[in-house]
């Protein structure tokens, strides 16, 4: 782990390489899972918020889910989640376009119908951020449905924080990614 300001990298972050391949996965972290994707209780706000603008880009059995289960749920551990669709199945806001799950708040957003992108955690992927008391810490998950995305970052030579760039400006900032690019460059050389 390396430490920029308050918050803990796992040097994976910098070192593995992973850029999501649509084509071979076909969207599969958006259908697999034991709960929906994290949420903070700012974003279960923002949910409730642009639910009425997303339904409509949501499939009739997303639309019942969020309907009977509401726009967030909690988990066993009380955090926030998206609901999802049957016991085990996609998120709520999956749609599907030729085959492949997307997310409908980000095909909302990029229709600038709202300006709100997606869940972080979703934006995220596959960094998954935790908290203990004095740190968050940001670690590379793997997933062996995200194999494809490895071979193609290793492929094309980009390293996760790279692949991810927007959203982890989207969520710290800019000067943040600038000491991570910094710390990998560094990691690199050393």
């Amino acid at each position: 782990m390396v430490q920029i300001e308050n918050i803990l990298v796992s040097e994976d972050v910098l070192t593995e390489q992973f850029v999501c391949n649509l084509d071979k996965c076909k969207g599969e972290c958006c259908v697999a899972g034991d709960i929906g994707a994290p949420i903070n209780k700012e974003e279960t706000k923002i949910l409730e918020e642009i639910y009425p603008i997303v339904k409509s880009y949501l499939t009739k059995e997303g639309i019942e889910a969020i309907e009977q289960q509401g726009t967030w749920v909690t988990d066993e551990e009380d955090d926030f989640a998206t609901p999802m669709i049957g016991n085990g199945g996609a998120c709520a806001y999956t749609i599907f376009e030729k085959g492949v799950a997307k997310c409908g708040i980000e095909k909302a957003y990029l229709e600038n119908k709202i300006d709100w992108k997606k869940p972080i955690s979703c934006h995220l992927y596959p960094i998954r951020v935790s908290k203990n008391k004095f740190h968050e810490k940001l670690n590379y998950h793997r997933w062996d449905i995200c194999g494809d995305a490895c071979i193609n970052g290793n492929k094309l030579k980009v390293p996760v924080y790279k692949f991810l760039k927007e959203a982890i400006i989207r969520k710290y900032n800019e000067e943040f990614y600038n000491q991570l690019e910094a710390t990998a460059e560094y990691l690199k050389k050393n």
